[in-house]
């Protein structure tokens, strides 16, 4: 029975527990540049004791982004940042990873903070938004996308093998793509997003194009060692829904080439249900995992270590991936371990905190260790 701080393998990474940071836009990027901010926010949760880091969504080029402050990773520049980050972040002990994406639709957005709507037309900071279909996210309360043509396609599938280059030369060991919460993959998968009658639309063969060719470029150019995983919307908690498609879905990305999947929701449905609560999606990755005989990672309103520990224990997921949790408490990885007994928690951070935990604990606590 595999345990929350059990160490975890996958090509040739290996983790030295199953918690994760989940990728959190920051909004905080110039011209996707990375900044200070992001430096000191990679590595204090680095510092924490998670055993992977991966990097919020880094756009693959500018009409990808969510908001004109997300990072990117189109241009040189931003990749020299992102190495630093790396740095930062395997110097604390974890695992750097990156996600990257093309937010399709939900591109052309203010930041959350300043309004979280889409900018307008006439605003100079706009610029155009493409997806599969001509269909406005969220019932028409966002702008209309322009319908992709064929070559827009391949476009943005080169920038995407652009970008998985420059995630591999910056140094990280472990990238993630977003093909998840209504961004452009997700709605060429969706039924809500996806009307065309080409190749790319229509059948379930079709609607999946898209992302396998996607997979494939890009494992050509990422290490066969390092892990490739990709977030995907596998449930909509709306009419339509299919369990057994999904499931398809994923066991043809994995022969394309995706070693883990990151179980997550569709964000295309307007007329969805979703039941918000506690490691909601843990069920549907326990399914994924055994259906698709493929590594599952689970995230979603988890907080308490033992609810963490149960998910790993019952085999529910491989890893668990953390967000507002470790915001609250980046040391929540150590607080865990003391919760869960593990022996000597402290050692579970780097040297440095560690030493001073543990060497310098009351004498009193540790003698109750002892005797216990």
């Amino acid at each position: 029975m595999a345990a929350l701080f059990d160490p975890y393998t996958l090509k040739d990474v290996t983790l030295r527990n199953r918690i994760v940071v989940s990728p959190m836009c920051q909004y905080s990027a110039e011209d996707g540049r990375i900044n200070d901010w992001h430096f000191a926010h990679l590595a204090g949760l680095a510092r924490g004791g998670a055993a992977l880091v991966i990097a919020e969504a880094a756009a693959v080029s500018p009409e990808g982004r969510i908001t004109p402050a997300d990072a990117g990773i189109w241009t040189d520049d931003q990749r020299d940042l992102w190495a630093k980050a790396v740095k930062l972040v395997e110097a604390a002990g974890a695992v750097p990873g990156i996600q990257i994406a093309h937010a399709g639709r939900k591109a052309n957005a203010n930041r959350p903070w300043e309004g979280d709507d889409h900018i307008a037309e006439d605003d100079p900071r706009a610029w155009e938004i493409i997806a599969p279909s001509a269909l406005a996210q969220g019932g028409g309360l966002w702008r209309t996308p322009r319908e992709m043509t064929l070559a827009d396609i391949a476009r943005v599938q080169a920038d995407f093998v652009a970008a998985a280059v420059r995630a591999r030369d910056a140094g990280f060991r472990w990238l993630e793509l977003h093909f998840a919460h209504g961004y452009l993959a997700q709605s060429f998968f969706s039924k809500h997003a996806n009307q065309r009658t080409d190749a790319y639309g229509g059948s379930f063969e079709n609607r999946i194009r898209f992302a396998l060719e996607t997979v494939r470029a890009v494992r050509e150019v990422w290490p066969a060692g390092l892990p490739l995983s990709a977030r995907l919307g596998l449930i909509e908690f709306a009419d339509g829904d299919d369990l057994a498609e999904s499931v398809e879905y994923v066991r043809r990305l994995k022969a394309a080439g995706i070693d883990l999947v990151d179980v997550s929701m569709g964000f295309t449905a307007n007329d969805a249900q979703i039941p918000w609560g506690p490691a909601m999606l843990a069920p549907l990755s326990a399914e994924i995992r055994n259906q698709a005989e493929v590594p599952t990672m689970t995230s979603w309103y988890i907080a308490e270590p033992a609810q963490a520990q149960a998910i790993v224990a019952s085999g529910q997921a491989d890893l668990v991936a953390l967000g507002r949790a470790l915001l609250e408490d980046p040391h929540w990885p150590y607080r865990a371990a003391r919760e869960l007994g593990v022996e000597n928690a402290a050692w579970t951070l780097p040297a440095p905190y560690a030493h001073w935990l543990e060497r310098y604990r009351p004498a009193s606590e540790r003698q109750l260790t002892q005797a216990a």
